[in-house]
C-alpha cells in the first residue's frame, strides 16, 4: 500500500530519462512545437544529466520565449546555455541578445554583449538598433566601436543607426560613411536616408538620394512622398504620387496616408474625396481612417468627417482626439464636448491632444469655468501635464471673456517660457477689448522672439497710429526699413474642378482676373447697400481714405470668394485656404455675402476655421 501511495504522488516523468539521446530528441520536438512548459521541464532534466542540444533547437526555444513575453523562462534559458562549461555559438548568443532587446532589458543585453568572446555584425547591429530607439549617443558610439573592432557594418546596421541621428551634421557624416562602404545603392539604406533627411527638413538631400536611384520600389516611393507631405510641401508630394502611378506602382496604406496628409495641408477636399475611394479597399485600416477624418476636419467638411468616424469599427485615442479637436477648431464646440463625454464613456483614456481639443472647445463656447476645471484637473483626471498649447488655449479663453489680467497672470505661471503664439493670443484679445497698453507690450514681446515677423510690426504701427502716437509709428517704420522687413503678401487658394487657383493682392496673372474684378466691384456695391462699410483699420496707416478702401477691395480672399461664386453652383460650399490671418474687413464682407447671396463660405487661415453661413461666422467674431 505504501508503494502504491508513493506512486500516486509522483509527477509524470519524461520517457527514457536514462537515455540522454531520447531526452534531447524530446526537448528538440517540444522546442520546435513551441510547447514551452514541456520544453522547460526537458531542459531542466538535460541539465541534471549534463547533456545539451544544438544551437538551432535552443534558438527556437528563445524565439518562443520572445514571442510569448516569457521573461523568466528566457532568463532561465540563458543560465542553461552557459552552465557546466557549455560554450554557445555566437549565433545563439545573438538570439539571446535579441530576446533581451525585445523584452526592453537593455542592462542585461549590455552585460551579455560585453561577455561575448566574439561579436559579429549581427551582435553589433542588434545593440545599435536597441540604442537607436532611446539612446542616440550610444548608438552612434556603438558604430565607431564596431569599426575599431574591425567589423564591417551592413545595410541593417546603417538603417538602424540613421534613426539615431540628432541633427544634419551627424547625418551627413553617416551618409559619407555609407558611400565609402559601398552601401549607398541598397534600397533599405536609401529609404532610411530619405526618411531621416526628411525628418530634419532637408528635402533637397532627401530628393537627391531618391533621384540617384536607378530602380525604386514602393518602400522608397512611400519614403519620399511621405517626406514632402510631412514637411508641408503637399504640391511636390502629390506630383511624386502621380509619377509613382505612371511608373506602374499601386498605392498601399502608407502611400494613401501620405497623400491624405498632402490633401490636408493644401485643403484639397475634392482630391481627398478621390483618395477616399482608394481607402475603401482598406476599410478597416485604423491609421488610414484616422488620416481620412483629419483631412475632412481640416478641409472644413465636418459632415463627411463625422460620417467617416461613425463608420469606423475600431477607434483609438487618435480617432477620438482628431474628431474632438476637428469639431472644436471648426467652431462646433458643443458637439466637441458631447463627443468628449462619449469618448470617456467608451473607456478610451484622453491624451495630450484630446485635452487640447476640449480646452479649444471651451474657449470657442466661452465656457470659462469648465475650461478652468479641465485645465486645473487634467493631470489628476487624465494623467496629462499641461503644456504650452494648453496654456495658450486658456489664455485664449480668458481673453475672449475679457479677463485680461487673469490671462497675464497665467502667462507668468507658465513653467516654460511663453512663445510667440502665446503672446499673439494675448495680442488678439487686447485688440478685441481695445487694451492698447497691454497690446503694445504683447506686440513687443512677439518682436523680441520673432524680429522678422512683418505682421506684428504693421499691427503695432496701426495701434500707435490709432492713438495718435506718430513718433512711435515713425520708429516702427524705421525699424522695418532697417531690417528689410516687408509685409508678407496675403495669398488665398481655392479648388475648382480639381484645379488650384491662387490669388494675391495686386497680382494680375490669373487668366480671368479682369472678369473677377468686374464681378467683385458689382458685388461690393450690393453689399455696401446692405450696410457693409470697409474697415480701414486693417490697412497700414500711410494711405489716404479712398486708397485704403481700394487696398481692401482686392484682398486675396475677396478675389477667391468671387471666383468661387462665379464657378461653383449655389449649393456647393466655397472653400478657401489663406496663408495669413483673415483681416477684420474681409471677415465682415464674408458674413454679409453669405447672407445676401445665400452661400456657405469656409475660410481656413493659420489661426482658425471660419464657417460663414446666413450672416454668421462659427468663430463668433473672435479670432
Amino acid at each position: 500500500m505504501k508503494a502504491v501511495s508513493k506512486l500516486k504522488g509522483m509527477k509524470p516523468r519524461l520517457r527514457n530519462v536514462a537515455d540522454p539521446s531520447s531526452l534531447v530528441n524530446d526537448f528538440a520536438n517540444f522546442c520546435h512545437q513551441w510547447d514551452l512548459p514541456r520544453a522547460m521541464r526537458a531542459m531542466d532534466a538535460m541539465e541534471r544529466y549534463g547533456v545539451f542540444a544544438d544551437a538551432v533547437t535552443y534558438s527556437e526555444l528563445i524565439k518562443c520565449c520572445s514571442a510569448r513575453g516569457a521573461v523568466l523562462e528566457g532568463k532561465r534559458v540563458r543560465e542553461h546555455v552557459f552552465c557546466k562549461g557549455y560554450e554557445p555559438k555566437t549565433f545563439l548568443v545573438n538570439t539571446l541578445l535579441n530576446m533581451y532587446v525585445k523584452f526592453n532589458l537593455l542592462d542585461e543585453a549590455e552585460e551579455l554583449f560585453d561577455e561575448m568572446p566574439e561579436r559579429n555584425v549581427v551582435s553589433w547591429t542588434t545593440m545599435i538598433s536597441a540604442y537607436s530607439n532611446k539612446f542616440n549617443d550610444k548608438a552612434l558610439k556603438g558604430l565607431i566601436l564596431m569599426f575599431r573592432e574591425g567589423v564591417r557594418p551592413n545595410m541593417f546596421t546603417y538603417s538602424s543607426v540613421l534613426r539615431a541621428c540628432d541633427g544634419l551634421p551627424n547625418l551627413r557624416q553617416l551618409h559619407c560613411g555609407i558611400i565609402k562602404t559601398g552601401l549607398e545603392s541598397d534600397v533599405f539604406v536609401r529609404s532610411a536616408l530619405i526618411d531621416v533627411y526628411s525628418k530634419w527638413g532637408d528635402l533637397g538631400n532627401a530628393f537627391g538620394v531618391f533621384d540617384e536611384m536607378p530602380t525604386r520600389d514602393l518602400v522608397v516611393w512611400n519614403s519620399i512622398i511621405g517626406g514632402f507631405a510631412q514637411n508641408s510641401d503637399g504640391d511636390e508630394a502629390l506630383n511624386l504620387f502621380k509619377r509613382m502611378k505612371r511608373t506602374g506602382f499601386l498605392a498601399d496604406q502608407a502611400t494613401l496616408t501620405s497623400v491624405l496628409r498632402a490633401c490636408t495641408g493644401l485643403a484639397l477636399l475634392e482630391l481627398g474625396r478621390q483618395v477616399h475611394v482608394h481607402v475603401l479597399k482598406y476599410n478597416q485600416d485604423l491609421i488610414l481612417n484616422n488620416a481620412l477624418i483629419d483631412m475632412y476636419c481640416k478641409c472644413g467638411s465636418l459632415e463627411e468627417a463625422d460620417a467617416a468616424f461613425s463608420r469606423m469599427v475600431e477607434k483609438d485615442v487618435i480617432s477620438w482626439s482628431t474628431m474632438v479637436a476637428g469639431l472644436a477648431q471648426n467652431g462646433y464646440s458643443r458637439q466637441a464636448l458631447e463627443l468628449f463625454e462619449s469618448m470617456k464613456e467608451s473607456g478610451c483614456r484622453p491624451n495630450y491632444i484630446t485635452v487640447l481639443g476640449v480646452l479649444f472647445a471651451c474657449s470657442h463656447a466661452g465656457l470659462v469655468e469648465k475650461g478652468w476645471h479641465y485645465f486645473r484637473s487634467m493631470k489628476k483626471l487624465f494623467g496629462v501635464d499641461p503644456g504650452r498649447e494648453h496654456y495658450g488655449c486658456m489664455i485664449d479663453l480668458l481673453g475672449r471673456a475679457g479677463r485680461l489680467d487673469e490671462a497675464v497672470k497665467l502667462i507668468d505661471e507658465m513653467e516654460s517660457e511663453p512663445d510667440s503664439v502665446t503672446w499673439r493670443t494675448l495680442l488678439g484679445a487686447c485688440r478685441v477689448h481695445r487694451n492698447v497698453d497691454l497690446a503694445i507690450y504683447a506686440a513687443k514681446k512677439i518682436i523680441e522672439l520673432e524680429p522678422e515677423d512683418p505682421g506684428t510690426y504693421i499691427l503695432l504701427s496701426n495701434i500707435y497710429a490709432n492713438t495718435q502716437r506718430w513718433e512711435d509709428v515713425a520708429e516702427v517704420r524705421k525699424t522695418m526699413t532697417f531690417r528689410g522687413i516687408r509685409k508678407t503678401p496675403g495669398c488665398s487658394w481655392i479648388e475648382v474642378d480639381k484645379q488650384i487657383h491662387a490669388f494675391i493682392l495686386g497680382d494680375t496673372s490669373h487668366p480671368k482676373v479682369d472678369e473677377i474684378v468686374q464681378h467683385l466691384n458689382k458685388l461690393i456695391e450690393r453689399v455696401m447697400g446692405e450696410g457693409y462699410v470697409p474697415d480701414t483699420n486693417f490697412v497700414l496707416q500711410d494711405l489716404e481714405g479712398e486708397q485704403k478702401e481700394d487696398s481692401l477691395r482686392y484682398h486675396s480672399e475677396k478675389l477667391a470668394i468671387m471666383f468661387g461664386m462665379m464657378n461653383l453652383s449655389r449649393e456647393k460650399t466655397v472653400r478657401i485656404r489663406k496663408n495669413l490671418r483673415i483681416c477684420g474687413d474681409c471677415h465682415v464682407f464674408a458674413k454679409v455675402v453669405s447672407k445676401m447671396e445665400n452661400r456657405n463660405i469656409v475660410i481656413r487661415d493659420p489661426i482658425r476655421y471660419h464657417h460663414f453661413r446666413n450672416g454668421v461666422c462659427s468663430c463668433g467674431d473672435y479670432w
